[in-house]
């Protein structure tokens, strides 16, 4: 079928920070007693969620896809690594029959972005891959994971040969414009997923007991937090070179910045961690000190 290049979405080419597969009689009962989102919708294609510590805090996040029976399940991310996904699983393993297994290092992913993304993929994903729903930006993203040493994957990447490349920073740019984290970067062990704004996205309220449920059920009882995770933006031409950073208002440290990449206008933006309690609307945010550089809020996504 061919491909009209000056319409069809453009492509971004990643390796995972993990892809493990997961087995065992007793594999999807376990991962569901674990993972902060529902595996039973999982049918549908992935589910994308956390893995939280005993006291709520997040350790790692991920996709998880139902492989071709019950007792085989595939564990992905973007940015959390396997070995830290792997020393949360197994340290709460007892007596389940589930055996792990990392083979990161033997697939390859390509993001496909922009309208018809899932039209395009369909037409020329080669047969075996994984196939699911993104999360790069505002737009469509579809991700598509391939063992790098199939022979059948040729034809596969002269297709994507084809198209449109979008580079790391535009892809970074795409994410932070979103307010989406990335986790051991933007949030971590020190952080609530509510305070990266992760409720919707990653949490079920329904799906009964899994580690760090009880937080979570508190924290939605609670009805807010004291932080925020937001989207900021500042007027010098390039991002702060050490990060995390610490962010001021009114004489004391009111946040730090997590990330950042140049905006293409002449500025940089970013998402930084904000105190609640200190950071009001209009609140004037500066890098350094309250004499540094500014910094201009532009809310949460």
């Amino acid at each position: 079928m061919a491909i009209n290049i000056s319409t069809s979405p453009a492509v971004f080419r990643w390796k995972p920070a993990a892809w493990l597969r997961v087995t065992g009689a007793d594999a999807a009962s376990f991962l569901q007693g674990q993972f902060t989102n529902d595996l039973r919708v999982s049918a549908a294609g992935s589910v994308y969620g956390l893995w939280l510590s005993l006291k709520g805090k997040v350790v790692a996040d991920s996709f998880v896809l139902r492989g071709a029976d019950a007792e085989e399940w595939w564990v992905g991310s973007y940015s959390s690594r396997a070995a830290v996904i792997l020393a949360r699983l197994e340290g709460f393993v007892i007596a389940d029959d589930v055996t792990f297994a990392d083979e990161t290092d033997a697939w390859a992913g390509v993001s496909v972005l922009g309208a018809g993304a899932a039209e395009w993929l369909a037409a020329v994903r080669p047969p075996g891959a994984w196939v699911f729903s993104g999360r790069r930006g505002a737009g469509e993203s579809v991700e598509c994971m391939f063992p790098i040493a199939g022979k059948e994957y040729s034809p596969w990447l002269d297709a994507l040969a084809a198209r449109p490349e979008v580079a790391a920073p535009e892809m970074r740019l795409r994410r932070i414009l979103a307010g989406i984290p990335a986790v051991g970067e933007d949030v971590g062990e020190t952080d609530l997923p509510n305070e990266a704004g992760l409720e919707l996205a990653a949490i079920s309220y329904v799906k009964g007991c899994y580690l760090g449920q009880e937080v979570m059920a508190r924290l939605k009882s609670m009805g807010q937090v004291r932080r925020r995770l937001e989207r900021v933006r500042g007027s010098e031409s390039a991002p702060p070179g050490s990060l995390p950073a610490p962010l001021y208002a009114g004489g004391r440290i009111v946040g730090d910045l997590r990330s950042a990449v140049a905006d293409g206008a002449g500025g940089w933006v970013g998402l930084a961690m904000l105190s609640l309690l200190h950071v009001a609307a209009g609140t004037r945010l500066a890098l350094a000190s309250d004499d540094g550089l500014p910094v201009e809020r532009l809310g949460q996504s």
